[in-house]
Order: C-alpha cells, then sequence, then structure tokens
C-alpha cells in the first residue's frame, strides 16, 4: 500500500522506539524467501529433539512451542529490526548440560523459565537504558572481531567434534555444506547468476536446493529414513490447555529465588553470547547498506534488545524453549542479504525479505505434511545451518581487523571461547587489549563506530 521514495527509509508507523512495518501494507512480499521459508522450517523443527529430552516433555507439545515461537518471530520485522531473527545458537550445549543438574519434571522446566527470565531481564535493561547502543560504540575492533571468530569457530567445531553431527551423518552434512557454501558464497556462482536465467532462478532460493538435497541424499546413504508424508489434517492446532498447565509459570509454579540465584552465571554467559550477533547483525547491514543506496537501513541495537527481550520474556511465562531467543539467524540473514544487494528490482526492501521468509516458516512449522516431509532430516538441516553461519561470522571477523595486533587479539580470544567459553574468552580479550592497546584503543573504537 505505501512505496519507498528512492534514497529514503522504508514507510513504517513511529511508536516509541519501535517503527512498526505491516505486511502487504508498508512492505511487499517477496516470492523467494517465502519459497526458502517451507523447507528451511526444518531447522526451527529442529527444537523439538531439544524440548523433548532437555524439559522430558511429549513431541506433540514440544511441535506446538515451536509453532508459537515461529509467530514470534515476527516481532522483529513488526517493530523495526531489518534482520531474520532465530535462537542463540552457540548457548544451546551449555544451557543442555546447565538442565542436567535439575530433576527432570517440574524442576528442570522452572529451571528453564528462570534462566529465560533473567535473559530477558539483561536484553530489555541493555535496550531501555541505551547501554546496548554505547556498549557497541566503545568495544574495540578487536574483541568484536574476537566475538564473531569465537562464534564462528565454536559452531564448525560443534559440527566436526567427537560428538558433532558429522560423524552421523558424513555424507548429507558434507553434500549439504558444499551445495549451501556455493549457492551463497561462490564467485563463480554469482558469475553464472548473471549469465544465465535458469542459474539465476536458482539463485534465488538461497540455502533452499542445499536442504532439498539433504532429504535426497540422507536415505540414498541409509543415513536417516525417507520421510513418509502424511495427508489429512492439514494445520497443527497448538496444544494451549497442556502448554498452560504442563510447561507455563501458571502451571508449574513459578521459579523460587534459589533457582534465579544458580541461573544468573549462565544468563549473563547466554547475553555474551548472543551479543554477538548484534556485531554480526551491525557487520551485515553495513555491508548491504553501502552497495543498497535506495533505501537508508537503520539498525538499531538497542531496539534489537528490546525485541528479543520481548520474545524472551513472553517464552519464560508460557513456553520455556532452550534454544532461546536470539537477535539473529546469521546463515539465512546472510542468505537474504546477498539477494538483497542484486537491487530493487530483485527485492524491494530488506524488511519484505526478512519478513516474508519469517511469515513463511511460521506457517510451515504448522502445516502438517511439509513438517512430515522434513522431519527425518532435522538434524541435518540444523547442522547446514550451523556451519553456514561459521562460514559467516569467521569471514566478518577477518574484514573487521584492520591491524595485526587486532588480528592477533581476535585469534587467541576465539580460540578460548570456541575451548573454554564466552565467559573466559571475554575476559582475556579484555586483559589482551589493556595490556596491548590501552585506552587509547577505546577511543578509536568509538570515533571509527560513529563515523
Amino acid at each position: 500500500m505505501y512505496r519507498r521514495i528512492t534514497g529514503e527509509e522504508q514507510p513504517h508507523l513511529k511508536i516509541g522506539p519501535f517503527k512498526v512495518r505491516f505486511p502487504f501494507i508498508h512492505y511487499r512480499f517477496e516470492t523467494s524467501e517465502g519459497i526458502q521459508g517451507i523447507l528451511m522450517c526444518a531447522t526451527c523443527l529442529g527444537a523439538i529433539p531439544m524440548l523433548t529430552e532437555g524439559l522430558g516433555i511429549p513431541f506433540e507439545l514440544a511441535w506446538s512451542m515451536v509453532i508459537i515461537n515461529g509467530l514470534l518471530y515476527n516481532l522483529h520485522a513488526l517493530l523495526g529490526d531489518p534482520v531474520v531473527p532465530g535462537w542463540i545458537t552457540p548457548s544451546i550445549p551449555l544451557t543442555m548440560a546447565y538442565l542436567t543438574k535439575f530433576t527432570v519434571g517440574t524442576e528442570r522446566i522452572q529451571a528453564m523459565i528462570a534462566l529465560q527470565l533473567l535473559v530477558a531481564v539483561i536484553f530489555l535493561l541493555m535496550g531501555i537504558t541505551g547501554l546496548a547502543g554505547k556498549l557497541m560504540k566503545i568495544i574495540p575492533t578487536s574483541i568484536k572481531s574476537g566475538i564473531l571468530l569465537g562464534a564462528g569457530f565454536a559452531a564448525i567445531i560443534g559440527e566436526f567434534g567427537i560428538k558433532g553431527r558429522f560423524n552421523l551423518y558424513p555424507f548429507s552434512i558434507a553434500i549439504g555444506t558444499i551445495l549451501s557454501f556455493f549457492l551463497l558464497f561462490s564467485e563463480k556462482f554469482k558469475k553464472w547468476r548473471k549469465e544465465y536465467k535458469t542459474i539465476a532462478i536458482l539463485g534465488k532460493y538461497g540455502m533452499l536446493p542445499a536442504i532439498i538435497a539433504s532429504i535426497i541424499v540422507a536415505p540414498l546413504f541409509k543415513e536417516l529414513p525417507f520421510p513418509i508424508i502424511k495427508i489429512g489434517t492439514f494445520i497443527k492446532i497448538p496444544e494451549f490447555t497442556k502448554i498452560l498447565n504442563e510447561v507455563s509459570v501458571f502451571g508449574v509454579g513459578f521459579p523460587s529465588i534459589n533457582l534465579f540465584i544458580k541461573a544468573v552465571p549462565m544468563a549473563i554467559m547466554v547475553y555474551i553470547i548472543a551479543f554477538g550477533d548484534f556485531v554480526t547483525s551491525g557487520a551485515l547491514l553495513s555491508e548491504a547498506d553501502r552497495i543498497r543506496v535506495d533505501e537508508i537501513i537503520e539498525f538499531n541495537s538497542n531496539r534489537s534488545n528490546l525485541v528479543s527481550g520481548i520474545r524472551n520474556l513472553i517464552e519464560g511465562l508460557l513456553i520455556p524453549y532452550i534454544p532461546l531467543c536470539g537477535p539473529l539467524w546469521a546463515a539465512v540473514s546472510a542468505a537474504v542479504f546477498e539477494r538483497y544487494k542484486e537491487g530493487r528490482e530483485s527485492m524491494d526492501s530488506v524488511f519484505s525479505g526478512v519478513g516474508s521468509f519469517r511469515i513463511s516458516t511460521f506457517l510451515s512449522v504448522a502445516i502438517i505434511p511439509i513438517v512430515s516431509l522434513v522431519q527425518p532430516t532435522l538434524p541435518v538441516a540444523l547442522s547446514l545451518t550451523l556451519l553456514v553461519q561459521g562460514f559467516v561470522c569467521t569471514r566478518l571477523a577477518m574484514s573487521l581487523c584492520k591491524k595485526n595486533v587486532d588480528m592477533g587479539i581476535a585469534g587467541v580470544m576465539a580460540s578460548i571461547i570456541a575451548i573454554k567459553g564466552a565467559a573466559w574468552g571475554l575476559g582475556v580479550g579484555i586483559l589482551l587489549v589493556v595490556l596491548l592497546l590501552g585506552n587509547s584503543n577505546l577511543d578509536s573504537a568509538e570515533m571509527k563506530d560513529e563515523d
């Protein structure tokens, strides 16, 4: 209904810190991103085995929680955050390990509620006070790069390590990853897209061909079973009564003060990890903004913190969610932004791309035939998105560093993040900045970001 004047910001309604944009009114639906979302919902559904194992709940209840989480993803595009949101993915192994300290049942669910509510409070405080934006300005380049690089290392090591999924599904993950990297990042493929119409059509769908390839390859190599498409009931309606009675604070009760105290260190670590997503978001959007001069893109880390906080607060009260609510799905955001860079004729606005994708994934996780099609390949789809995220994070981390000393600090910091965890890595990174660069580095970081 509203169309952007070239060189201006996408139309919106200003409500406090939020810039509200409704689909089909303030931005158009992008077919390519919509189609991608249909099968990329396999990664969203990957939360089901985490929830059944970690919280000890049945499949149907976990599926209902995934559908509600899918609806809340749309808050970002709705409220003015120009990214594809996702999980706080690197924190998942830490959260799963943390929950094993509690008895399966009410205690474990309450422990997850306490953790997610604390994470929500941190996000909201950062957004309300404006500390998030200030942190983005004063954090030195070497620290930003180290966080990105550490997230990339952790994602890749997690898949190829001793307990990684690559050892279980080597052919599916290898073929899917190679295809994903080629479709998203290959200079040769970008050249072919300009020369051949058929390849240009294929390139519109990001990682989708790689997911389809995995659905075919996994059963052929007997790594996963062939999908059995269920036809009958078309839409899965979330089991709201069971949610309220079995996992929400209204059913299991509010966590004790003791559970909140135990969750404090974990919540701080989760935010440190999530902070890397704000760095990644800013870097990806800055890269896209330089190319697309027809649209002003405003990424506001305070607003992004607020939206992420709202999602975590709602889910903490209703559907305690082990992957938690993060500000960015790096792999898909990178795919959307790559197509966005091709110009307005390919994608009208960054919001039309990210909004269309999340609308599609929300609808798809509730459509029973689609879920039954992708259900066997959920572990492989999760691996592909983590490996693409690893590639994106490492590429952006290296592009940030201009000085040799920054590269060294980032490399050491990233290695420690991958091996010892986020808190250790950040602590070592700060120590190295103080010892090797001094306070002058903070001033230069602020100047660069303000420029």
